[in-house]
């Protein structure tokens, strides 16, 4: 779900997500152009300046459309987006609600050390809901920074684990670091996952990188598997993205757990 214009962009965005078999609901605001982003890519590495646009105007109301009720309703699993924080976060607490009422899970990101610094309190609305929350290197710093919780990120992602929940089920910390191993933690417990090293000429983009390592990660999770399993998926998918041009994918998926 996501909030979009009436136009070309819209239109692509949604024959892409829906022939991809991804199901959309989009809200339409009819004054407002869809969102972009310009995106500068040097070296591999990526710099973006976005144009929320429509992004930014999503409502609540949208979510009590019946189509929207019976979408999330049936739903068992909620990834939302640090970003969307800046935009509604009385519709991400309707939906982090209805999963804590039905015992779902709720999987929050970070997203951007800007939101931690500039929407603190969203923040801290958003995170007692999550039983999974992923950030980067630079996010969780930022977090540690503002929270004073230390420079070491493993102690950090305990401390994060720890902190306070709507509910009695532990909390999962994952922290992507690039090239670097993963950090989880969960239980007072921190383990690392290593990072399958790709050659640097075989790098084309990073754009993605963390969103598709959270797409491997929960295709695994919605199916039952381990920490393991759901990070090895995750680091899959990061790896194959960073050596694409743009979110692109020009093959079905080949991955094998």
């Amino acid at each position: 779900m996501g909030c979009v214009g009436s136009d070309a962009y819209a239109k692509n965005l949604e024959d892409c997500a829906s022939k991809d078999g991804v199901l959309v609901n989009y809200m339409k605001d009819e004054a407002t152009p869809t969102g972009t982003c310009a995106v500068l890519v040097k070296d591999g590495e990526r710099s973006l300046i976005a144009n929320l646009a429509a992004a930014n105007n999503f409502k609540k109301s949208h979510l009590e459309t019946p189509e929207s009720v019976a979408i999330y309703t049936a739903a068992k699993f909620y990834y939302i987006a640090g970003f969307f924080l800046t935009v509604s976060v009385e519709s991400l607490v309707t939906v982090a609600e209805h999963a804590l009422a039905n015992d779902k899970t709720f999987c929050l990101n970070l997203s951007a050390p800007f939101i931690i610094d500039f929407f603190g309190d969203a923040v801290a609305t958003a995170l007692p809901y999550a039983d999974y929350l992923f950030c980067n290197e630079s996010e969780a710093a930022a977090y540690a920074k503002k929270h004073d919780l230390g420079e070491d990120l493993k102690q950090v992602a305990l401390k994060i684990a720890a902190s306070e929940k709507k509910n009695d089920k532990p909390r999962t910390v994952i922290f992507t670091q690039g090239d670097k191993s993963t950090i989880v933690a969960k239980e007072g417990v921190v383990t690392e996952y290593a990072v399958d090293p790709l050659a640097k000429e075989l790098l084309v983009d990073t754009n993605g990188a963390g969103d598709a390592f959270v797409g491997g990660f929960l295709s695994e999770l919605v199916q039952g598997k381990d920490m393991e399993t759901a990070v090895k998926a995750g680091h899959w998918a990061a790896k194959y993205i960073i050596q694409q041009p743009g979110t692109t994918i020009d093959k079905p998926c080949e991955y094998k757990n």
